[in-house]
């Protein structure tokens, strides 16, 4: 009773090794994942070949096939003489039933043995003349990428993609793929690497899917030109942190920074804001260096790393998104925010306050929204905005019924709370709204300026009268 596992190298015959042609020689039979592989006409012809071909036919998902094959190696190799099975390639490169053969034969006690082979990987190399080790490439399987959303690659470093099997896959895997690299970024495709039939396709990305191709076709994707991935930025700051690296930088503190990490924070709002987008993408590349940076510190010190961070922040987005990552279902956005903030709780096994996490040096209208926004998730809310403009038009009041300094201070605060409450109501973030109501504000005032620099006219002197009729002049028209 064994399982011997053989590799059957990526197409070409002579690509098979000696010992694996050994083991084949001296068998009775053999089982093949696929019989559809250059090398299988070439195997040893007394050989009684058995593939697992109907089980691609009969299965909807790669997953269920995968697990039926590995089921019945299990059984062949419980028999007296064993089984030997047979895959393409290497058995530990991208061979998904070999993985789950070897981990249930180890539970088994059936003992096993791995017959190696030439993977794709090799005869790509040579092919495309890299060198594995520099710079470093990355080996991927194009099954498992096309399932995802964003692929797990470092675009700083070369990589190959195998089991590009149909244009299906390939577009799937284009998409994913796109949300890495730009769509004209060049690839190349490798059909029958290391066989006579070999052939290479130079094409940007976005034409990934316009060719046939098939089980034997590998993707070739090169580094961008310059760095573009988080962990070559890390080592980017890394060395401005260095003994070798920049005086001001190694100098600076999380306190140090606190200023700069708001600052950044404000421009990338004014970048949103302003509805620039050139703008927004070099302001969030400030705020990626502030974050970066406090956790390049914390890394000095000890403290935490930057994995630490994001996988803190990948656990909780996770256990905070069940109806994405679990079996809950939400029905609205609505149902989203109600069971956010019962995880919340949880979280805080029923201490602490809905207001922790608001931040304390948020500027203060946004504050006030932030408070409102909480409070209303367990019912602490006006039901109507009509209700709130009442209590408006009840804090003006109290406001202009105030007396000492104090008094009218705190009669304002409350006015500007229930405005800010006001808004929210009304579908309004009430810190955008103001900033945009400034940005107008300055703009139109600017104007006034020019208009009256242009008439000779000196501000200080017009009176608010004739101020008021230049002002409207403008606004009617910026507004026109």
């Amino acid at each position: 009773m064994s399982i011997t596992i053989v590799g059957l190298g990526p197409g070409d015959p002579r690509h098979l090794t000696l010992q694996a042609w050994e083991v084949l020689s001296t068998g009775r039979e053999v089982w093949l994942r696929t019989a559809h592989h250059p090398t299988v006409p070439h195997l040893p012809a007394h050989l009684v070949l058995h593939s697992f071909d109907d089980m691609y036919e009969s299965a909807e998902e790669f997953a269920q096939i995968y697990q039926a094959i590995a089921e019945r190696v299990l059984e062949l190799g419980h028999r007296p003489e064993g089984v030997i099975y047979a895959v393409p390639g290497h058995p530990l490169v991208g061979e998904a039933t070999v993985r789950l053969v070897l981990q249930r034969a180890r539970e088994a006690g059936l003992p096993t043995r791995v017959v190696d082979g030439v993977s794709f990987v090799e005869v790509a190399l040579t092919t495309l003349e890299l060198d594995a080790l520099e710079p470093g490439i990355q080996v991927c399987d194009g099954i498992e990428m096309a399932a995802l959303h964003h692929p797990p690659l470092n675009p700083d470093l070369p990589a190959l993609i195998g089991q590009v099997y149909s244009r299906r896959l390939a577009s799937d895997l284009k998409l994913t793929l796109m949300n890495q690299y730009p769509d004209d970024h060049p690839v190349t495709l490798i059909f029958a690497a290391g066989t006579d039939a070999q052939r290479l396709i130079h094409l940007p990305l976005y034409e990934l899917d316009h060719y046939d191709v098939d089980h034997l076709t590998t993707l070739y994707i090169p580094p961008m030109p310059s760095v573009s991935s988080f962990e070559g930025f890390q080592e980017t700051v890394a060395h401005l942190r260095a003994p070798d690296g920049c005086p001001w930088d190694r100098e600076q503190t999380h306190e140090s920074l606190r200023s700069n990490l708001l600052e950044e924070a404000y421009e990338v709002a004014a970048a949103i804001d302003a509805g620039d987008m050139d703008s927004l993408r070099e302001e969030l590349g400030d705020l990626l260096l502030q974050v970066v940076l406090h956790a390049q510190m914390a890394t000095e010190a000890g403290e935490f790393r930057m994995a630490d961070v994001i996988a803190a922040i990948d656990r909780k987005i996770k256990r905070r998104h069940p109806h994405v990552w679990g079996n809950w279902k939400a029905a609205n956005a609505q149902e989203v925010l109600v069971r956010w903030e019962h995880l919340k709780q949880e979280e805080r096994a029923g201490e602490g306050s809905l207001l922790d996490g608001v931040p304390l040096a948020a500027p203060a209208l946004l504050q006030a929204h932030m408070y409102g926004e909480r409070t209303a998730r367990v019912g602490f809310d006006w039901t109507r905005p009509e209700e709130v403009a009442q209590k408006v038009r009840e804090e003006m009041a109290e406001v202009e019924a105030a007396r000492t300094p104090e008094e009218i201070e705190a009669e304002i605060g409350d006015l500007l709370f229930t405005v800010a409450n006001w808004a929210r109501h009304l579908g309004v973030e009430p810190e955008t709204a103001l900033r945009r109501a400034n940005a107008r504000f300055a703009a139109r005032f600017r104007a006034m300026e020019e208009l009256a620099r242009q008439r000779g006219l000196d501000m200080s002197h017009m009176g608010i009268a004739r101020l008021d009729q230049l002002w409207e002049e403008i606004k009617a028209g910026t507004e026109s």
